[in-house]
């Protein structure tokens, strides 16, 4: 079943946004390092290239990425018109207090004092926005949670050093043109979870990992071989002892461990996408003439 989620608060947020873009320097995109492409809200690209303004994307989680795949991402956004690409973590402060320094350069007509440097964070849920705030603040004013959609309000605040920081609410966008995209957001936790079921993230998952990091994750569940990502899940039920009245699997709960080892780092450093994963899914869904489901998808950037 294809996954969208478009919460009712996000049109005012995008509209809100849209306006303050006007009075910004520059823009700070935060993504997800193991999904950089997919995590990548579409609607913020439109809106920097409307205003013309820069954007430096921030590939957030990078401790839990593969470096090897992280590395390609830097290249590959680096040579995006008007981006500038870094890696970090946004829970080490010494990497998150480095990034007014990096907007400086981005913007070299504030470089004079006459008036502030003036940045904007965006991103969709759940990619470290509110952390990044913190940490530049050196103090607590954004909510953080392992939750996606936590921030619900727009807010500016001084930084000090006549630099402006404004935070923005996580944005998705009304529709999800790629299934793959859905799953992989889903599994990473930028999706709510009452738009979507477990299992069936899970096996998607489950097909993304044994394709690019089996090996890691038969050892993890100790399990010879298991022939696709439903199958993986069915063997991690029944190797954890995931069992409901009368002895029926609980895939549920099996679905909920793989997700939770994934989204903790558990599984070690992975990346559900690559550039040429991701366009091997773009030109499959062309040469489709429409929108291939995330089986069609996975397959494509798979092989």
């Amino acid at each position: 079943m294809p996954i969208q989620w478009f919460p009712g608060h996000m049109n005012a947020a995008r509209r809100q946004a849209a306006d303050a873009l006007a009075r910004v320097d520059v823009v700070i995109e935060v993504v997800d390092a193991r999904l950089p492409a997919a995590s990548s809200n579409p609607m913020i690209a439109e809106l920097c290239r409307a205003r013309n303004r820069p954007c430096l994307k921030l590939l957030n989680k990078v401790d839990l990425a593969d470096p090897a795949a992280t590395s390609e991402w830097i290249a590959f956004f680096g040579r995006q018109p008007g981006v500038s690409a870094r890696a970090l973590s946004c829970r080490e402060t010494g990497e998150a207090r480095r990034v007014p320094d990096l907007c400086q350069a981005l913007a070299p007509h504030r470089n004079d004092g006459t008036k502030p440097l003036r940045m904007m964070i965006m991103g969709i849920p759940n990619v470290g926005k509110s952390t990044l705030m913190n940490a530049l603040l050196k103090r607590k004013v954004a909510k953080v949670g392992d939750e996606p959609a936590v921030t619900k309000q727009q807010q500016t605040l001084e930084l000090g050093g006549h630099r402006r920081l404004t935070d923005t609410p996580g944005l998705m966008w009304p529709k999800i043109e790629h299934d793959l995209d859905g799953f992989m957001l889903a599994a990473s936790h930028a999706i709510g979870r009452n738009a979507v079921i477990d299992e069936e993230v899970a096996a998607v998952l489950g097909d993304i990992l044994l394709a690019r990091y089996g090996e890691a994750v038969l050892e993890r569940y100790r399990l010879d071989h298991v022939a696709d990502g439903v199958a993986l899940v069915e063997a991690i039920g029944e190797r954890r002892g995931c069992r409901l009245k009368g002895g029926i699997l609980d895939l549920e709960k099996a679905a909920r461990i793989l997700l939770t080892d994934y989204r903790s780092g558990a599984l070690g450093r992975i990346s559900l996408e690559t550039p040429a994963s991701r366009e091997a899914m773009l030109t499959a869904a062309q040469a489709a003439g429409g929108e291939p489901d995330a089986e069609a998808d996975f397959s494509a950037s798979a092989s």
